[in-house]
């Protein structure tokens, strides 16, 4: 029988309310060992819980919490054959794209989780997820990347987004079918698997400050994107668009900031606006001119995924072509690849 290991950090899952709101639960291990004891030994893995300290506020979460799941998972990789990340839903997405980065290659699953109502409380969905993360974790036909396991689905955990903020079913990939589905039983889809590996383990150098999102939108200030292109510590850029890539003009200025900021070395990614679909900068003319100034295409990578991929590969030290040509083409299955597009 598969053994993993179960590592709460944090999140709705785990809290109780109080006289000022939700908490973390003291006594959330004992609670869990519990509700997960009524099922026979054959139908869940072997699993042990370590809890992260301090506990991660998923909205605080910082790339340096990255590293402390890293560390975490470079203590214990030789001894479970899964695991299972208890995670806030508000970043989980950010989480799972940036750990699909940082890890590369794996030769066993990574699965994160949480829930949207705490776990004991009516109509909670966390004992159903955290059943389904430990049933993925330790299958073995589990694909062996970092997955999401939410609501009955097993997601691409760089293809994943929070959907919903009311809804069960929060987190999806529209652009990238579901990894697998839970209904009488855990079924696994028939998309490739990607490379298998030994995982780099090794913590990397985040520095705050390097990257920025610009958010187009009607009425945006000239002024205000010279401003933001003009920052000294700007190394990389998530351009997010209309349609299939499309920037407002705002009088050429700005493309030509654009283009002096891609001049010095700064890495500009476009990013559709829109849920679904891909950017295709050669569609219009206003796109075509980003790919001239040297804007990459983002495709239909997710913006947590742009956002953490960017982090990821300046803290891995990638600068110049060789972060241009990273962000042009899938890492970990992120994004469609350039040589695919034909739409």
């Amino acid at each position: 029988m598969a053994r993993i290991l179960l590592l709460y950090t944090g999140g709705t899952l785990g809290m109780q309310l109080s006289a000022t709101g939700y908490v973390p639960s003291a006594d959330f291990a004992e609670r869990l060992d519990a509700a997960l004891s009524v099922y026979p030994a054959d139908l869940l893995p072997d699993y042990e819980l370590q809890t992260l300290q301090p506990l991660i506020d998923s909205a605080d979460l910082t790339p340096a919490s990255w590293n402390q799941l890293i560390a975490t998972l470079a203590d214990v990789w030789t001894t479970y054959d899964g695991y299972v990340i208890l995670h806030g839903t508000d970043t989980m997405a950010y989480t799972a794209s940036a750990l699909s980065f940082l890890l590369g290659a794996l030769d066993k699953p990574v699965v994160l989780t949480g829930a949207q109502i705490p776990m004991g409380e009516p109509r909670s969905d966390a004992l159903n997820n955290v059943i389904l993360a430990m049933q993925a974790a330790g299958h073995p036909r589990a694909p062996c990347e970092v997955c999401i396991a939410f609501h009955d689905r097993l997601l691409r955990g760089n293809r994943a987004r929070k959907c919903r903020t009311q809804g069960m079913d929060a987190f999806d990939s529209p652009n990238f079918p579901w990894l697998g589905e839970a209904g009488i039983h855990l079924q696994f889809s028939d998309i490739p698997t990607l490379s298998v590996g030994s995982p780099d383990l090794s913590p990397a150098t985040f520095e705050a400050g390097h990257i920025g999102v610009m958010h187009c939108h009607p009425g945006m200030s000239p002024r205000q994107v010279v401003h933001q292109l003009d920052e000294p510590e700007l190394r990389g850029l998530v351009l997010l668009t209309y349609g299939v890539g499309n920037p407002p003009g705002l009088a050429g200025q700005l493309l030509t900031s654009l283009r002096q900021a891609t001049e010095r070395g700064v890495a500009v990614l476009n990013v559709s606006q829109c849920g679904q679909g891909t950017v295709q900068q050669s569609t219009y003319v206003t796109g075509a001119r980003l790919t001239d100034i040297g804007v990459i295409a983002g495709q239909d990578i997710t913006l947590e995924a742009a956002i953490a991929k960017l982090a990821v590969l300046l803290a891995r030290g990638q600068h110049g072509q060789a972060l241009r040509d990273a962000l042009s083409h899938p890492l970990r299955g992120e994004m469609r690849a350039l040589a695919v597009d034909s739409e």
